[in-house]
């Protein structure tokens, strides 16, 4: 008997209570500086096929799975994401059926997860829940909803529903399931067809199919295989003719039953050497496609998930192969190694000539066959995808302009799957894959894409893309945007040689390529224009023909640089295409003997062993391995490179002569830079698991930092420069502050990450993980909050969940603005969690050189020096006028006679002051806590608490207390707080706010000062002091001004 269950309880809804701050729940929070914020590049990352469902008689909508959460696209937008469904499931989804308005997910069921579950969706929000029974902890492996059921397909049952109030109806098992026989056990695949009610075809792993009646749970009839080699039964779909049944197993064959009278109409791929296993079917219904003209109705696509094919067949005459749509979708994993492929679903959209396809790479598309001129395999429509593979490079793209609206909004990624996506951050539909040109167009001429039909081992699309990306550098200072001309030229085919030919096209550029990019195991780096979203012309060839392992461009766009396996260093024009320079430049003949001579007469004067710094020559320092990394610095004038031989080199950029050399071998090789322009600082990564950094300017090493566990895969500034955060391979990602040295943040992540990249702002930081397809965003909530700098142990770092592709349990940019509190910590010690939850100490001076303004806000110093014009401004006009009529509610005076007598119009007598008590003492007036602190201060010549105390009052009390300085006072208020003052100028702290002091004390005592001598010494002290410090002041803002002038002249 079917079992009851209430989805919803009726009845008004409880109103929610707010809970206080002690009934909240407080989570520890794995990291304080970063917080999840969602997942980018996921559109169809799992085996789960989509789903599609008519809207209307416009559109279609299609849903997608990617884990525990589910995408809708709409069809007519192009694809346009329009929803994600909220929360998250508990487990990842197995299956998914889109039925009228609402979608239905089931979710869990593995080892891991356990339980299992069916939820119901509509327009993004969970709605509902299917009941659950005992004995539902295997995944469902497909669903079915028609009529007034649901059904659930698991390995050795179905689940039965109701469509209308979700309970549970029954529970059917197979025959041969009970017995406990394998080979009987369900193959995961169920249909309905359309003139049957409430029964449902259900396929098993020995090859039959089984029609059950749901409404009284009993088996009508067994369709058999036609042998015992078939294999399992791998995918049903009712034809668009009545009766008839398409069935596809395990071996390859594809029949066509009449399962009226039990009838095999058509057989498919019988004797097929492939074997390759059909998944997917469908059928077109808009009744063209087939025959020679494509006039005639009958076509049928086939797809599986051992390849990336779509083979059309026309079932006119038997039925025979129209077509092959070759790579729709990268092929499986087991033909491209990591990169994950093969179709898990093709659909053909009800009354359209339009054919949908999803795939395990990652990928959505939409295909639209042709009528005029008739073609039998579809061409590109529409499509969503992401990387097929993990993601191995990511970098913030810089924007051409200061101020410019995209800082921030651009992530460049490359993959294992050898492509290069851009990512908006602001809008998915922006994101695109940047083109490597018509690579369908070359497959064809090489017969990759041709219209022979062999479906056997071949080349794939993927053969015909540049190999995998392991290093990136870009300047969009010189990039022409979408509308920038290209020049004409063709993809990497002008290929620039060492001696300066390079071919170039007649067509004038009004920009060149922005992005350079180096290639595993190729000597080639190849040029990419961002503006255009398409490859270059250039690929730049490693001088020593060994493979490109560094890549650099000039902060003005120009020039690109390239470093191989074998230590060289090349530097072509980016414009041009040609060679321009090589790390150290090559020697002439003339050079070479010269050279030689003089070395042999170092060693025999004995010159070599002088320890002034070595001069090197031309054609000297070369590094003897892998060049991990190349900059430049932003003036155009200094290369600096680091290599795997444990050197540091800076290069002069004209001329390719090596001036310095930082040498750490043995100690260490260097496998990465990174360089922070603002700061001229270098951050290097080296094989003893630190980052060490050096500054440009002194060529000295200014801080080691240390921590890492396992080997460092990536490590970036933050923009502010303050910040190294790098990631491991231990799974944890690290920030160490660079003033203190302090590791300040860590958090333990559940994947390896393999990339990293701050924002231009700092607002967000990115992360790629070795197992994942999708980009990490993360936000930074020290925009909005302090955190303290700390340094923290092994035991505080704490497991942290990486963002949701849905967003959930994400934390929004501002979040961290509205916190009232602190976030809690974990520490055990009392007293690091309240120097944790303190609001941050005023800040010291960095150095004793160096003018320090103070942390008070500026509106309140600019207040208290127009106090008096504030307040002449707020004074009323006008005394205020008396009410002609009393109001209603007081009782009238009319009749009333007025009091003229003298003693009524006599003042009334004075009131007597209370008589003093006999029993308290006579005590003096309390000074303030001013003249207390003047008093202290004067004794003490310590002037600290009282400049703190005054810094803390408000305008108005801050005016207040300086009117009120007592010049009468032993020793003198007036001269103890001229004397402070000028302490604190001296030790050049507060400088606007000393300033703002002395200008309302003068304005208000300046009579009094005139009238005391040692008053007046005092402001003297204080005359040369302000004087010098402004001499000093001015004279460093002209040298800055000079300088920065010489850098904006065109001399």
């Amino acid at each position: 008997m079917p079992s009851a269950l209430v989805v919803r309880e009726e009845g008004p809804v409880p109103k929610r209570r707010k809970l206080s701050a002690a009934e909240t729940p407080v989570l520890p929070r794995a990291s304080r500086i970063f917080a999840p914020y969602r997942t980018l590049g996921l559109v169809s990352s799992t085996d789960v096929p989509f789903t599609s469902v008519p809207l209307g008689k416009t559109t279609f909508q299609i849903t997608t799975s990617v884990g525990r959460c589910l995408h809708t696209y709409d069809l007519r937008k192009g694809l346009n994401l329009t929803f994600i469904t909220r929360p998250q499931t508990p487990g990842d989804i197995t299956a998914t059926y889109a039925w009228k308005d609402r979608v239905f997910a089931a979710w869990g069921g593995s080892p891991v997860e356990g339980e299992s579950g069916v939820w119901v969706f509509k327009r993004g929000k969970r709605i509902a829940e299917l009941e659950r029974t005992a004995g539902m902890d295997d995944p469902v492996r497909q669903l079915l909803v028609f009529g007034s059921w649901i059904v659930g397909c698991y390995s050795t049952k179905l689940e039965v529903w109701k469509s209308v109030t979700y309970e549970h109806y029954t529970t059917i098992t197979s025959a041969h399931s009970r017995a406990g026989q394998v080979s009987g056990t369900l193959s995961g695949v169920l249909c309905s067809m359309p003139t049957m009610l409430n029964k449902v075809l259900v396929g098993k792993q020995d090859g039959s199919v089984e029609l059950w009646n749901l409404s009284t749970g009993k088996l009508i009839y067994t369709i058999t295989p036609p042998n015992l080699h078939t294999g399992a039964v791998t995918a049903l779909q009712p034809t668009p003719a009545l009766n008839l049944l398409a069935i596809a197993r395990a071996n390859g064959s594809i029949v066509i039953h009449d399962i009226r009278v039990d009838r095999e109409i058509i057989v498919l791929n019988q004797y097929s050497s492939s074997g390759v296993a059909i998944t997917s079917i469908s059928f077109r219904t808009d009744d063209r496609g087939a025959g020679e003209d494509g006039r005639k109705p009958g076509v049928m696509a086939t797809a599986g998930p051992n390849d990336g094919d779509v083979t059309l067949w026309d079932l006119n005459g038997g039925g025979r192969v129209m077509g092959v749509l070759r790579n729709a979708h990268n092929p499986a994993s087991t033909v491209r190694g990591e990169v994950s492929g093969g179709i898990s679903r093709a659909e053909f959209l009800s009354g359209q000539p339009l054919l949908v396809t999803s795939g395990r790479d990652n990928a959505l598309k939409s295909w639209i066959f042709d009528e005029t001129p008739f073609s039998p395999v579809p061409r590109i429509l529409h499509s969503r995808c992401g990387h097929a593979a993990p993601v191995t490079r990511l970098d913030f793209l810089p924007t051409d302009t200061d101020g410019s609206d995209a800082v921030g909004k651009w992530l460049l990624s490359a993959g294992r799957d050898q492509s290069l996506w851009g990512w908006s951050l602001r809008r998915d539909g922006q994101s695109t894959e940047i083109s490597q040109g018509n690579i369908r167009k070359a497959a064809k001429k090489l017969g990759i894409l041709g219209k022979g039909l062999d479906l056997d081992n071949r080349a794939s699309l993927e053969d015909l893309k540049a190999p995998e990306i392991t290093c990136t550098a870009c300047s969009l200072n010189r990039d022409g945007g979408m509308g920038a001309s290209t020049g004409g030229g063709s993809v990497w085919a002008n290929v620039a040689n060492k001696k300066g030919n390079a071919k170039t096209s007649d067509e004038p550029a009004t920009g060149w390529e922005s992005i350079v990019t180096g290639h595993k195991g190729d000597k080639f780096a190849r040029t990419w224009f961002w503006g255009r979203k398409k490859a270059g012309r250039w690929a730049f060839e490693t001088g020593d023909g060994t493979a490109v392992k560094s890549v650099a461009i000039t902060p003005c766009g120009t020039f690109a640089l390239v470093g191989s396996a074998g230590g060289s260093i090349d530097m072509f024009n980016l414009q041009s295409g040609i060679h321009r320079q090589k790390f150290p430049s090559p020697l002439t003949p003339a050079q070479a003997r010269k050279q030689k001579i003089r070395q042999a007469n170092l060693t025999t004067t004995d010159e070599m062993t002088i320890t002034a710094p070595r001069k090197f020559n031309a054609g000297e320092g070369k590094h003897t391995k892998d060049v991990t990394g190349i900059i430049v610095d932003s003036l155009n004038r200094t290369v600096i490179s680091c290599s795997l031989d444990g050197k540091i080199k800076l290069w002069d950029f004209l001329t390719g002569i090596l001036r310095h050399e930082i040498d750490w071998h043995p100690m260490t090789a260097i496998t990465a830079i990174q360089y922070h322009r603002p700061s001229d600082l270098i951050a290097l990564a080296c094989d003893d698991l630190s980052v060490r950094v050096v500054d440009i300017e002194t060529r000295k090493l200014v801080r080691e930092l240390w921590g890492c566990v396992g080997q460092i895969s990536d490590f970036c500034f933050s923009p502010d420069g303050r910040w190294i955060v790098a990631a491991s391979m231990d799974a944890v990602i690290r920030v160490w502050d660079l003033p203190t040295g302090h590791l300040i943040n860590a958090m333990r992540l559940d994947g390896t990450c393999t990339s990293l990249a701050f924002s231009p702002m700092g607002e967000f930081l990115a992360t790629a993980h070795a197992d994942s397809v999708g980009i990490s965003i993360w936000t930074n909530r020290t925009l909005f909050t302090h955190v303290p700098t700390r340094n923290i142990s092994d035991s505080d770092v704490l497991p942290a969940s990486l963002p949701t592709a849905s967003g959930e349990g994400g934390e929004a940019l501002l979040a961290a603005a509205f916190e009232d509190d602190p976030s809690p910590t974990t520490d055990d010690d009392d007293d690091d969690n309240d120097s944790d939850a303190a609001p941050p100490a005023q800040t010291e001076q960095l150095t004793a050189a160096l003018t320090t303004l103070s942390l008070v806000p500026r509106s309140r110093w600019q207040t208290l020096l127009h106090l008096d014009t504030i307040a002449a401004r707020n004074k009323p006009t006008a005394p205020p006028k008396a009410p002609e009529k009393a109001p209603f509610f007081l009782p009238s005076l009319e009749g009333a006679k007025p009091n003229t007598s003298s003693a009524a119009l006599a003042p009334p007598p004075p009131i007597p002051p209370p008589p003093p008590s006999r029993i308290l003492p006579h005590r003096p007036p309390v000074p303030s806590p001013t003249s207390t602190l003047l008093r202290a201060a004067a004794l003490t010549t310590h002037y600290g608490p009282f400049l703190a105390h005054l810094a803390g009052l408000p305008p108005a009390a801050a005016d207040i207390e300086i009117r009120s300085l007592d010049p009468r006072a032993a020793p003198s208020e007036l001269l103890t707080f001229v004397r402070a003052l000028t302490a604190r100028l001296r030790q050049r702290r507060d400088y606007e706010l000393v300033h703002a002091w002395m200008a309302v004390f003068l304005r208000v005592h300046g009579p009094a000062v005139g009238a005391d001598a040692e008053v007046r010494r005092a402001l003297g002290e204080w005359r040369v002091e302000g004087e010098g410090e402004g001499r000093r002041l001015g004279a460093l803002g002209g040298y800055c001004a000079g300088v920065v002038g010489w850098v904006r002249s065109g001399r």
